[in-house]
This record gives C-alpha cells, structure tokens and sequence, in this order.
C-alpha cells in the first residue's frame, strides 16, 4: 500500500504555550489549525503537530521519550539561533562519526535535535 507522507505529534499540557517556538523561532509553516491541534510543515513530505493533551487522543506526559530530529545543512546557524533566542537546553554541536548535531528543547520540555550528514549519500537517501 502506497504511503503519502507522516505527521508526528507532541501532546502538551498548554499547547498555546508552544505556539510561538515553533512557528517564530524554528519557522515552522503552519498548514492546518484545527483548534486542538496545529499541522506544521517542516520540510517536503514531513510534518510535524502540537496537540492539546487535555482534548487529544493521547494525554500530555510530564517527561517525553520522544526525539523530534531536524536535519538541515547550516547546523551552526541553528545553534546560533538557538543560543541567541535562549532557548532551553542547548547543547554543544558534537561531531561524531555519521553526523554533527546538537540537542535543545521546546518550552515544555521535548527534546529535538539538529542534525547534518557528513556523507552525502546518506543524505540523499532521505531526499524526495
């Protein structure tokens, strides 16, 4: 069966509260608001959205164990960015063996990272 696209969602205990990181700060484009939930596009054929945990399918969890992975080319304009609208958590950029990237978190708590290929083949396996 063919598939189209994903939407990963975040359940927050104030969605209101996050509105403004990830639409002003990481520049999400906002495709849907459906009251409870908001639909971003954060790339071609990806999406992400924030939920209302007190009206969504799933409840807000205090501590998340989920990772929201950006990858994008300019990982030091990120942290920069990061760092410079203070956001929480930000981490140094590490270069490991397959990529660099850095951690930070959202105003409730969710991580997510930023993250950069250093082999392009790999890179272009995630290409549309």
């Amino acid at each position: 069966m063919k598939k189209d696209y994903s939407i990963t969602f975040f359940y927050y205990e104030d969605m209101t509260s996050v509105i403004p990181f990830y639409e002003e700060v990481l520049g999400f484009e906002l495709v849907l608001d459906q009251g409870m939930a908001r639909i971003y596009r954060v790339g071609a054929g990806s999406y992400f959205g924030i939920v209302d945990g007190n009206r969504g399918h799933l409840q807000h969890q205090p501590r998340s164990a989920v990772l929201l992975t950006i990858v994008a080319e300019d990982v030091e304009g990120w942290h920069a960015r990061m760092v410079s609208v203070g956001a929480s958590s930000v981490g140094e950029i590490q270069k490991g063996r397959f990529c660099e990237h850095f951690f930070f978190e959202d105003p409730a708590g969710y991580a997510i990272e930023i993250q950069r290929f250093h082999d392009p083949s790999v890179a272009a396996l995630f290409q549309a």
